[in-house]
């Protein structure tokens, strides 16, 4: 019981401290989003609208749901998904010590996506 409760709580606070951080990346990229400015990067090739769109989506909008637990697994997924596109795409040819957060994160996400969000999220309620 007492091993149970505290995994609970692991898992709470790791869920949302990792998303607490990942918005101080996505906040900008949104702010950006809703002033008009639409010029970002273009790393799958799809546009740069369509692609602060979907960073957004991945940074800001995304991390918010796994915060409060709500579709915790499923709202991890877009966020490793733009991990990776930076990790391995946008950082591809740097040094690991440039791409190191955006893997972090990557491994992150993924890992919260794998566990869920524990007993304090409201996918339990």
């Amino acid at each position: 019981m007492k091993n149970t409760i505290l995994k609970d709580i692991g898992l709470a606070f790791f869920r949302i401290a990792v998303s607490a951080m990942m918005l101080t990346h996505g906040l900008p990229k949104f702010q950006k989003l809703i002033s008009g400015d639409f010029q970002f990067a273009d790393p799958i090739g799809i546009g740069e609208t369509p692609s602060l769109f979907l960073a957004v989506i991945g940074e800001f909008i995304c991390p918010i749901l796994v915060i409060i637990g709500f579709k915790t697994r499923l709202s991890a997924i877009p966020t490793a998904i733009t991990m990776a596109i930076a990790a391995f795409l946008i950082h591809g040819a740097d040094d690991f010590g440039t791409k190191e957060k955006a893997v972090f994160y990557l491994v992150s996400f993924v890992t919260i996506s794998l566990l869920g969000p524990g007993k304090f999220g409201i996918d339990r309620k």
